[in-house]
C-alpha cells in the first residue's frame, strides 16, 4: 500500500457491527442453531474468497464474532488490502458452533460488500497507473456504513474525500444558485471559515473555473467535463489549485480522464454500485 492502512477505531466499528447483529438476531437470537446444535458443540470454520478480488472488512467480521462470544478464537489468514485469488482463506474462527453460525451472515455481509468496494476501487486505481491522478470516493454511501466503505476505498488503494458535511467545504451548483453566484458564495465561506478547513468549488465551465481560481479556492471540482475541456482546465489552472474530475467515471473512461493531468478523479459508483465479492464460511 502507498500509505498506512488504518482500521477504523474499534469504538466506531463496534457500534456498526453491533447494530447489524441486533438486526439479524432480533428478539430471540438464532433459534435454528440453538435448536439444532447442543450448547457445548465446538467447530472450526474458514471464511474463503470464492472469487478473486481485493479484501476489506475482515476487522468487521472479527468484531462480529468477538461481540457474540468473547471466547471465540479468530485468526486472520489474509489482511485487509490484500488482493487474493479465488479459494484463498481469509479468516478462521474456532469455538462455539452456535456462536459461529449466529455471526456467519453478518460477517459475510461485511466482508462481501466491503471487498466489493475495495475491488471496484482497485480496478480504477490500476487503470490510472502511471498518471498523477488519484481515485477518490464521495458521500454516495449506504447510510450507516460510511466509515467502513471509506475504509474499503483505502483498502483498494483509493483516497477519501470528505467524510461528511462538517469536515470540508464543497460549494456545489445549488449553493451557487442560491447564493447568487460563485463569488458571493466563496466570499461568505472565507469570511466565516476556520483556517484549517479546505474550500472546494464545483464548476461546469471554464468561465466558472476562472472565477473560482481568482478567488483563491483550494480545489476545483470539474463536473462532467469531456477530456478536451479537462485539458484546457488544467492549462488554465497552471497549478494554482488542485483539480478534481467528476462524472462519467468508468473503467472505460477513467484512463482518458487521468491523462488530462487532473489531480483527483472522484467516483460514487465505487461505493454505491460496487458488486459484492463472493465469499463463504465453510465448516
Amino acid at each position: 500500500m502507498p500509505f498506512p492502512l488504518r482500521t477504523p477505531p474499534f469504538l466506531l466499528l463496534e457500534h456498526t457491527v453491533r447494530l447489524a447483529l441486533e438486526e439479524d438476531l432480533g428478539r430471540a437470537g438464532d433459534i435454528t442453531s440453538d435448536l439444532v446444535l447442543p450448547a457445548g458443540q465446538r467447530a472450526t470454520a474458514v471464511l474463503v474468497a470464492r472469487k478473486a478480488g481485493t479484501i476489506a472488512g475482515l476487522a468487521a467480521a472479527e468484531a462480529a464474532f468477538h461481540i457474540l462470544d468473547g471466547s471465540l478464537k479468530v485468526s486472520l489468514e489474509a489482511r485487509d488490502g490484500n488482493t487474493v485469488e479465488a479459494g484463498t482463506p481469509l479468516l478462521a474462527v474456532q469455538g462455539s458452533a452456535r456462536a459461529i453460525l449466529a455471526g456467519e451472515r453478518v460477517a459475510l455481509n461485511f466482508v462481501g460488500h466491503l471487498s466489493g468496494v475495495a475491488t471496484a476501487t482497485r480496478a480504477l486505481v490500476d487503470a490510472v497507473k502511471g498518471t498523477k491522478a488519484r481515485i477518490v470516493c464521495t458521500r454516495k454511501t449506504i447510510p450507516g456504513l460510511r466509515i467502513l466503505e471509506k475504509y474499503a476505498v483505502r483498502c483498494g488503494g483509493g483516497v477519501n474525500h470528505r467524510y461528511g458535511l462538517d469536515d470540508g467545504v464543497l460549494i456545489k451548483d445549488n449553493h451557487i444558485v442560491a447564493a447568487g453566484g460563485i463569488k458571493p458564495a466563496v466570499e461568505r465561506v472565507f469570511a466565516g471559515l476556520g483556517h484549517m478547513v479546505k474550500v472546494e468549488v464545483e464548476v461546469d465551465s471554464l468561465e466558472q473555473l476562472q472565477i473560482a481560481l481568482e478567488l483563491g479556492v483550494d480545489t476545483v471540482l470539474l463536473d462532467n467535463m469531456k477530456p478536451d475541456m479537462l485539458r484546457e482546465a488544467v492549462k488554465l489552472n497552471a497549478g494554482r489549485a488542485a483539480l478534481e474530475a467528476s462524472g462519467n467515471v468508468t473503467l472505460q473512461t477513467v484512463r482518458a480522464i487521468a491523462e488530462t493531468g487532473v489531480d483527483y478523479i472522484s467516483s460514487g459508483a465505487i461505493t454505491h454500485s460496487a458488486p459484492n465479492l463472493d465469499v463463504a464460511l465453510d465448516f
